[in-house]
């Protein structure tokens, strides 16, 4: 991890594409199919229960206090995001096929990510306390506002529907479990303190939606049409979508007078989509349709956001530095010397 950390490669990106190329070569068939399918099922719900025990409820509940900001971000992840993928069918067939452009339009009625806007705006530092509330309640509305918006709007897709069935099996399989943490906070602490333990489940999890939706892919064989300028078509309309989003929100921080630690999280949490949310989302939402397509622009976006937004973390708390060392007396350095 080390060589890899040197070379700039992010590691959980490395085991997508692991999980992909496990899937081109060995997908999973059958019984093995359906066994899969129940480990991938019992890994989310782990997942999301340890989603509920990390969010402190005094946390939270101090952190709700700031609505003006959680109300912007919760605007820019399920309103403007939206807007910005229905335009895109003017893409179609041009540019996207009907299914790519279905996954474009899932990808943009998503929550934001989790652990990704936390890291990133502590990095740059930014509002952590913030960016916790912030995350974990695009998430929760997600949970109820995802599956409504693709009721609402996945008609202008091609034919991807959903049934209201589908809303109470993520209700059972990403909410449910996250109650449970927050009921079982007190004893799941000391399995909390160990951060590979939730690193495992975090990553492993995706792996398996990965894995799960690839294998149906080539099982089904829905990739013998895609051609590498369709997936470099899609790699470009994800880079257009997340520079507009940045630029949206930095615009709109400012707008709203927010302050630097403020305006940063409603860039990060503002501008990002989750992959571990969107795949287990998309296997019930889109069942009996190409999953595997589906899910492909959620995957090529996820990795240009961490690129992006690295980056910009980077910068912005190297800036926070320096300044915060300008504000040093200035015999310090003297002395120093």
């Amino acid at each position: 991890m080390r060589f890899l950390a040197k070379l700039r490669i992010d590691g959980f990106m490395l085991g997508i594409l692991a999980s992909v190329l496990l899937a081109v070569v060995l997908p999973a068939r059958g019984t093995a199919a359906d066994v899969l399918d129940g480990a991938t099922k019992i890994a989310i719900g782990v997942l999301f229960l340890l989603y509920g025990a990390r969010l402190e409820p005094r946390e939270a509940l101090a952190g709700l206090r700031h609505w003006r900001l959680h109300a912007s971000v919760l605007a820019v992840t399920f309103v403007a995001f939206p807007l910005i993928g229905l335009a895109l069918r003017l893409l179609v067939p041009s540019v996207l096929t009907d299914e790519l452009y279905t996954g474009v339009l899932f990808l943009c009625l998503l929550p934001s990510t989790v652990q990704s806007s936390i890291a990133f705006t502590s990095i740059a530092r930014g509002n952590v306390a913030g960016a916790v509330v912030s995350a974990s309640l695009s998430n929760l509305v997600g949970v109820f506002a995802t599956p409504l918006l693709v009721m609402l709007l996945m008609h202008t897709a091609g034919g991807a529907t959903v049934s209201p069935g589908a809303i109470v099996m993520i209700v059972v399989q990403l909410l449910l479990p996250f109650l449970a943490g927050q009921l079982l906070r007190p004893w799941l602490r000391g399995l909390l303190r160990h951060a590979a333990v939730t690193r495992v489940v975090d990553r492993g999890s995706v792996y398996l939606v990965v894995y799960a939706a690839f294998s149906a892919g080539m099982v089904e064989h829905i990739w013998k049409g895609m051609s590498p300028w369709a997936l470099l078509a899609v790699a470009v309309v994800c880079a257009a979508v997340l520079g507009v989003v940045l630029g949206l929100t930095s615009a709109g921080s400012r707008l709203l007078g927010f302050d630097r630690a403020d305006r940063i999280v409603m860039i990060f949490c503002g501008s990002k989509k989750s992959l571990a949310t969107g795949l287990p989302m998309a296997t019930v939402l889109f069942a009996g349709h190409p999953v595997g397509l589906i899910v492909l622009p959620l995957m090529v976006f996820h990795q240009i956001q961490l690129f992006t937004c690295a980056a910009l973390a980077g910068r912005w708390g190297r800036a926070a530095e320096a300044a915060a060392a300008q504000r040093v007396s200035p015999e310090a350095p003297a002395r120093a010397g």
